[in-house]
């Protein structure tokens, strides 16, 4: 096991052991924890009581994070014509239709969220082998395939992110960064795990937030108390 460096011993040495912290506490000692010389993402992983084998429990969806991602969201509107000054307008990185499919093709994946219209899906399915695994197929349940391509640009660039359980029954979820005030953190922690209580699935039993771990991109994980959510 790599040995600890100062820093990250004074690090750990902040964190109560066996201590749940409140979500104001936990957003505050991330800061305090967090020792990057760059401006470090701050994550939630959250693990659910579901099992997401089976479909009435898969746990999917997405949320607007009221103080943003802190993040410069790279996004490509696959639109008619007819739509392109709009998606322009509203903020879209990239515009544009045969050409960017063209390039996809060839390999060019250079974006965070692909957002288009309906009738354009079919163009896209050849593309799923490509955009599938690195999470850019536009889907209707996450607000990327929709006629509103002006709203569907400014909500992704002013802060909302889709999320989905994995297999092992966790999400995971960038919710700022450490450049954030604690205040912030706290915000839009508070505003993912609202929308996931609201999508908890009839057919879950029992405790459905299990664990709640904070961290930053090199900081030890803070745990939260789920009972305080």
């Amino acid at each position: 096991m790599a040995k600890l460096t100062k820093k990250q011993k004074e690090a750990h040495a902040k964190i109560e052991k066996n201590k749940l912290y409140t979500i104001e506490e936990a957003s505050a000692l991330i800061k305090e924890i967090t020792n990057a010389k760059f401006d470090a993402s701050v994550d939630l992983a959250v693990r659910l009581g579901v099992d997401p084998r089976k479909a009435n429990q898969m746990v999917r969806g997405v949320v607007t994070l009221p103080h943003g991602t802190g993040k410069d969201v790279k996004v490509l509107a696959l639109v008619t014509p007819d739509k392109e000054a709009e998606a322009t307008e509203a903020g879209a990185d990239f515009v544009g239709l045969d050409e960017y499919l063209t390039k996809i093709k060839g390999g060019w994946t250079d974006v965070d969220v692909i957002i288009t219209m309906p009738s354009v899906m079919g163009k896209l399915g050849p593309l799923g082998r490509v955009l599938g695994p690195r999470g850019l197929m536009p889907n209707p349940k996450t607000g990327t395939v929709t006629m509103d391509v002006a709203k569907a640009v400014t909500e992704v660039k002013s802060g909302k992110i889709d999320f989905k359980v994995d297999k092992t029954g966790i999400v995971h979820a960038a919710i700022g960064k450490s450049s954030f005030s604690a205040d912030k953190i706290a915000g839009n922690v508070q505003e993912l795990l609202d929308t996931l209580v609201k999508l908890k699935p009839t057919a879950s039993k029992g405790v459905y937030m299990k664990s709640i771990y904070m961290s930053s991109t090199m900081s030890p994980s803070v745990q939260l108390d789920p009972k305080a959510i």
